[in-house]
């Protein structure tokens, strides 16, 4: 996949706008994902809070981590720094349900009067923009977290009709999965004919693969990376397509709006 570019139209005019990012504790892969995806573009600067998050499973102490308190926490410190947007860079609302995300949106801009965004909300903006109903999903996660996973999206009218999961329990490890080991997942997966594959999982660093798999395997991925940060440019007021070379989910003509906020 070949990297942004460093020609890439300006995204404002004259105003300098801060994105506030919302982060697993353990996740080594979206900051310096999310930094070379805005590298070529002026004007935009990205600020990461963190809270804790070291396992993905769907025991207590595993779901715990994703109550609204500390996330409202980070949120506040955020806030301190006048960002433009804020936007939950996690996928929790794939096994707990997307109306934790819009309950979780709702929150943030009640405790700082900021719009807000999720990487999920934004995925099924788009699914439901382009029509695309029936996907391939691809994530680290254990068997029961997928399998719940591909209820939830079922509930929102969205099929799974194709899926590979590599199994892993602990959020750290997500981040070393090889860039190879996903590509791998990504084409068994595509194999299938979805009509949009999702790489579910902000530790996994398939966003600098897509372009390249878009182009050989002619169907759109949306990466949760790329989503989130899709999310957090509209909710800014930004246009997505101010991103280049990062696959079909940035360009022109094809955004599809935070309006709704991936409402059923």
């Amino acid at each position: 996949m070949s990297e942004a570019s460093v020609s890439a139209p300006r995204a404002t005019s004259s105003r300098q706008v801060r994105l506030g990012m919302l982060t697993p504790s353990s996740n080594t892969v979206l900051e310096p994902v999310t930094a070379a995806m805005l590298a070529g573009v002026p004007d935009i600067s990205v600020h990461f809070a963190r809270f804790r998050v070291t396992a993905i499973g769907l025991d207590a102490a595993a779901l715990g981590q994703f109550d609204d308190r500390p996330m409202l926490a980070a949120a506040e410190l955020l806030a301190d720094a006048k960002v433009d947007a804020i936007t939950w860079n996690g996928t929790s609302a794939g096994w707990l349900g997307l109306d934790a995300d819009r309950r979780l949106c709702e929150r943030i801009t009640e405790v700082t009067g900021i719009s807000a965004s999720t990487s999920v909300l934004s995925l099924f903006d788009v699914l439901r923009a382009r029509a695309e109903t029936r996907i391939g999903l691809v994530t680290p996660y254990t068997d029961d977290v997928q399998q719940a996973i591909v209820a939830g999206f079922a509930r929102e009218g969205v099929e799974v009709i194709a899926e590979r999961h590599f199994g892993i329990r602990d959020n750290f490890s997500f981040g070393v999965v090889t860039r190879e080991t996903i590509a791998e997942a990504i084409e068994a997966v595509a194999a299938d004919g979805p009509q949009a594959i999702s790489i579910l999982c902000t530790n996994l660093i398939g966003a600098p693969l897509v372009a390249d798999l878009e182009e050989r395997l002619d169907v759109s991925i949306h990466d949760s990376i790329a989503t989130a940060l899709y999310g957090a440019l509209e909710a800014a007021g930004l246009p997505p397509s101010c991103i280049k070379g990062y696959g079909r989910l940035f360009e022109a003509g094809t955004n599809a709006g935070m309006q709704g906020r991936a409402s059923a």
